[in-house]
C-alpha cells in the first residue's frame, strides 16, 4: 500500500525541486507555479470526502487500484504540457487518482493492523513514503541535468506499474458492509465549501483576482460550511461525519495537525526557491543538500513506537511541536556563506523530529475511534490534512510576496526571513491543543497510560 505514498512524494518533492527550472520554461513568475502544487491537492481535497463511501461500496482493493491508474495517466499528461494552464490541469487530474490513493490505502493498513500494533504499522506504512521525499530531489536534480522536465513526470509511470503489481500480488480483497446511499447534498455543500477555501487562500495578495470577489468566496466559503454543518448533524451517515471532532484524540489530531501541516506544506514549496533562487545552487545540488530531511525522517520511524510508548501521546506530541516549529523556522537564517555541514544537519534533525510528530499525530487520530467508524475517520483526517496542506503553500506564497514589496524586488536570502518565521510561529500554535489531551490519551493503542495516584 506504501507503494502509492512513495509515488506520490517522489512526485510532489521532484515537481518542487523543478520549479524554478518550470518558472523558466513556462515564462512565469516562480511565486505563480504554486498553482501547479495547489491544483493537485484542491483535486485532492474535493474528492475525498467521497473515498469512505466509494471504498466500502466497491471494495478498497479496486478502487486503490482504479485510483493508482488515474494517477499515472495524470503524471504522462503532465509531461506533455506546454503551458502552465494545461500543467495545472493535468495536475488536477493527478489529483483525483491522490484522492483515493491516499486514504484508501491508510484505510486497509488501519482496518487490517490490531488496536496494540497500530502505531507500529503506521510507521511502518510511512516508511516506503519517506524514501519518497529522500530520493525526489536528487532525481529531478539529475533529470534537469541530463534531460528535460517532462521526465520528472516519466519517471512515476515504472514506480507505478510496480506498485500495482505489488498491490495486485499482496493486498486481499477486503468485504466492505453496502454503506447505504451516498450523501450527494452533502457532498455537494462540502465541496462548494472546500473549493472556494482553497480558492480564496491561493488568490489571497497575489493580485489574480479583486479583492471583492475573494471576499465574495470566503462568505460563500463560511456559509457552505455552516450549512454542511447542519445537515450532517441531521444525518445518520454524512459524507463527512463532523460528530467524529466530539473524540478529543481524533480533534486534536485533526486540529494540531493541521497548523502543523500548514509548515509541513510551505516548506517544500519555499526551501527550493531559497537554495536555487536565493542562494544560486544549481537544482542537483539542491536535491542533493534535501536528502538530510528525509534521512533523518527514516531514521526516526523505528524509533516512532517505542519514544511514544516511553513519554506517551501527549508528550510526544507537545515536545516535538516545539522543536519542530524551532527547525521550521531556521533556514530563515541560511545565508551565502553558511556552511554546508550546518544546512545539512538542521535538514536531518528536522525530518526526525517531524517524522516522530507525524507518526503520533497520524496515530493517535484513531485510538479512541470505534472500528464501525474508522473509514468516516480517515475520510476526515484526509480532507483536512490536504486543505492545511494547501493553505499552508499560500501562506509561504503569500508572505514571500510581501517580503518582496510592492515593486516584487529579487529574491535574495533576507527575503526568506520573514516566510519561515511565519510558518514556523504557525506551526508552534499546535502545541497549545496538545497540551489539553489527557495525561493517558491513546494509550489503547501504545500511549503510555497515566500513573495511579
Amino acid at each position: 500500500m506504501a507503494s502509492a505514498l512513495f509515488m506520490e512524494f517522489v512526485d510532489s518533492t521532484a515537481l518542487s525541486t523543478a520549479l524554478p527550472t518550470l518558472s523558466a520554461a513556462f515564462g512565469t513568475d516562480p511565486i505563480h507555479l504554486k498553482l501547479a502544487l495547489t491544483s493537485y491537492i484542491l483535486a485532492l481535497a474535493v474528492l475525498a470526502p467521497a473515498s469512505g463511501w466509494v471504498a466500502d461500496r466497491f471494495g478498497p482493493r479496486r478502487v486503490f487500484m482504479v485510483a493508482m491508474s488515474v494517477f499515472l495517466l495524470g503524471s504522462v499528461l503532465c509531461g506533455f504540457s506546454r503551458t502552465l494552464p494545461q500543467l495545472v490541469l493535468f495536475r488536477t487530474l493527478q489529483g483525483l487518482g491522490g484522492a483515493l490513493m491516499t486514504p484508501v490505502g491508510r484505510l486497509i493498513v488501519v482496518g487490517s493492523a490490531p488496536r496494540e500494533k497500530l502505531v507500529s504499522a503506521l510507521s511502518w506504512f510511512t516508511m516506503p513514503a519517506l524514501v519518497g521525499p529522500l530520493i525526489g530531489p536528487p532525481i529531478a536534480g539529475l533529470i534537469l541535468g541530463v534531460a528535460d522536465w517532462p521526465w520528472i513526470f516519466f519517471v512515476n509511470v515504472p514506480v507505478g506499474l510496480l506498485g500495482m503489481l505489488a498491490v495486485a500480488r499482496f493486498v486481499p480483497e477486503l468485504p466492505q458492509p453496502h454503506p447505504g446511499p451516498f450523501d450527494w447534498k452533502g457532498y455537494a455543500i462540502a465541496a462548494v465549501a472546500i473549493t472556494l477555501t482553497i480558492v480564496a487562500v491561493e488568490t489571497l495578495g497575489v493580485g489574480l483576482v479583486p479583492p471583492e470577489t475573494q471576499l465574495g468566496m470566503a462568505l460563500v466559503a463560511v456559509g457552505a460550511g455552516v450549512l454542511y454543518v447542519r445537515h450532517a448533524l441531521r444525518r445518520h451517515r454524512p459524507v463527512l461525519d463532523v460528530r467524529l471532532v466530539k473524540v478529543a484524540t481524533f480533534r486534536a489530531s485533526i486540529a494540531g495537525g493541521g497548523l502543523v501541516r500548514m509548515g509541513l506544506g510551505a516548506t517544500p514549496f519555499l526551501l527550493p526557491l531559497l537554495l536555487q533562487v536565493g542562494l544560486g545552487w544549481g537544482p542537483f545540488e539542491a536535491g542533493m543538500m534535501t536528502i538530510g530531511t528525509g534521512l533523518g525522517a527514516m531514521s526516526c520511524k523505528p524509533l516512532a513506537p517505542w519514544v511514544i510508548r516511553k513519554l506517551g501521546f501527549r508528550a510526544t506530541l507537545t515536545g516535538s511541536n516545539l522543536a519542530a516549529a524551532v527547525l521550521t523556522a531556521v533556514p530563515a537564517l541560511f545565508r551565502v556563506g553558511t556552511p554546508i555541514p550546518v544546512i545539512v544537519v538542521t535538514l536531518f534533525v528536522s525530518g526526525f523530529v517531524r517524522s516522530l510528530q507525524f507518526t503520533a499525530i497520524n496515530a493517535v487520530a484513531y485510538a479512541d475511534i470505534p472500528p464501525e467508524k474508522m473509514s468516516q475517520a480517515s475520510t476526515m483526517a484526509v480532507v483536512t490534512q490536504q486543505m492545511a496542506l494547501s493553505v499552508g503553500i499560500s501562506f509561504g506564497a503569500l508572505m514571500l510576496h510581501l517580503a518582496r514589496g510592492a515593486g516584487e524586488l529579487p529574491l535574495t536570502p533576507d527575503r526568506f526571513l520573514m516566510p519561515f518565521i511565519a510558518i514556523g510561529v504557525v506551526s508552534s500554535l499546535a502545541g497549545f491543543l496538545f497540551r489539553r489531551l489527557p495525561e493517558d490519551a491513546g494509550s489503547r493503542i501504545g500511549g503510555r497510560a497515566a500513573r495511579a495516584s
